[in-house]
């Protein structure tokens, strides 16, 4: 940290004001480097790490970044902690492969928490991300840990409930499924037995079995695939994500797998809705609007009111964005009607006519 250089200020012998100024100057430079040690000290969250509100269910903002000469937006996404659908709805303007050197990128690192107890882990499908909210010491903040993660694609949906972990596995062999040893041999191949620890694993050097006999949280050696619905059944993350959680969650850490493709949220008052593609092939119809009116009801103490229209618009095209609700629009005022020139003469206007 720069810190600009003070000039000292000789006293001229016998001048109180010159001791005066430099006792001023001494003392505003040790508020200076006071402040300066005090931001020193302050923790720097991690990227994904958010203390968690003391009011409200929002963390994290929306920033953005420059595009280097080399990178793609995969590779953003992945530096910023965003998955592929993100930074896609983030950005659907911008090249995946060639954004270009400068081309500012929206990072969508806001997020409404999800309607769920903030214990262990929470997993929301319908926005691709795992929560994860560790216990913590006396004195130690509590805090939220949120990661993009690739799920299970059509007709290998990845299963809803409570359920916890079991067991943690450091560079794990894989067993391809019987369905996946079925599929290989309709196309005249052969799926190996096992497939051994190294860049050939598709569960990357990192696993978590849920208590869900074949399902894991783990790497992968596909990172491109995080952030949509590529796998069957199992929860990717990115190699450096799962390697942060893994020796953090005990085992026997609840698990639990949601579906919530419609987030409300309050901050400072004002009210915020964050919507998602449904993952079943159909549309955020009335009855969506209907309970989404009733969450932000149940969470508008103070009255506030809002555009239904700009709501009913979010939920006919979501993008996964958290949006600010606004006021509703101001009445337009009724056109007045033109006034006929010999209606609404007096008595004494018609005599001086």
């Amino acid at each position: 940290m720069a810190i600009a250089r003070l000039n000292p200020i000789m006293p001229v012998p016998g001048s109180r004001g010159a001791w005066k100024a430099l006792s001023g100057l001494l003392a505003a430079g040790g508020l200076l480097f006071s402040a300066v040690a005090l931001a020193e000290e302050e923790p720097e969250w991690p990227k994904g790490h958010f203390p968690l509100p003391e009011a409200g269910n929002v963390i994290g903002e929306v920033y953005r970044v420059e595009a280097g000469e080399e990178d793609t937006l995969l590779d953003i996404a992945r530096e910023h902690n965003v998955g592929y659908e993100e930074i896609r709805s983030a950005n659907p303007d911008v090249s995946v492969w060639v954004p270009g050197e400068g081309t500012e990128v929206v990072i969508p690192s806001k997020f409404i928490l999800p309607d769920a107890e903030r214990t262990g882990i929470v997993i929301n499908i319908a926005e691709l991300r795992l929560y994860y909210y560790p216990e913590v010491g006396e004195g130690e903040t509590p805090r939220v840990e949120t990661y993009p993660i690739g799920i299970g694609r059509e007709g290998y949906d990845t299963p809803l409930g409570v359920t916890k972990t079991t067991m943690r596995l450091e560079d794990p062999a894989w067993y391809p499924p019987r369905s996946m040893r079925e599929e290989a041999a309709e196309r005249g191949e052969s799926a190996p037995p096992v497939v051994p620890p190294g860049p050939d694993n598709p569960l990357g050097r990192h696993a978590i079995l849920l208590d869900i006999p074949g399902y894991l949280i783990h790497g992968t050696n596909e990172p491109d695939g995080i952030g949509m619905r590529a796998s069957r059944g199992c929860i990717r993350m990115f190699p450096e994500d799962i390697e942060s959680v893994f020796h953090s969650v005990p085992v026997g850490t609840q698990v639990n797998i949601i579906d919530q493709p419609i987030k409300v949220g309050w901050d400072e008052g004002q009210p915020l809705v964050q919507v998602f593609e449904p993952l079943e092939e159909q549309e955020h119809g009335m009855s969506a609007l209907v309970e989404t009116l009733g969450m932000l009801n149940q969470g508008n103490s103070n009255g506030v009111a809002f555009d239904y229209e700009q709501l009913r618009e979010l939920l006919d095209h979501p993008n996964g964005q958290v949006v600010a609700l606004e006021p509703p629009p101001k009445p337009e005022p009724e056109p007045k009607e033109p006034i006929d020139e010999g209606e609404g003469l007096g008595l004494l206007d018609e005599l001086t006519v």
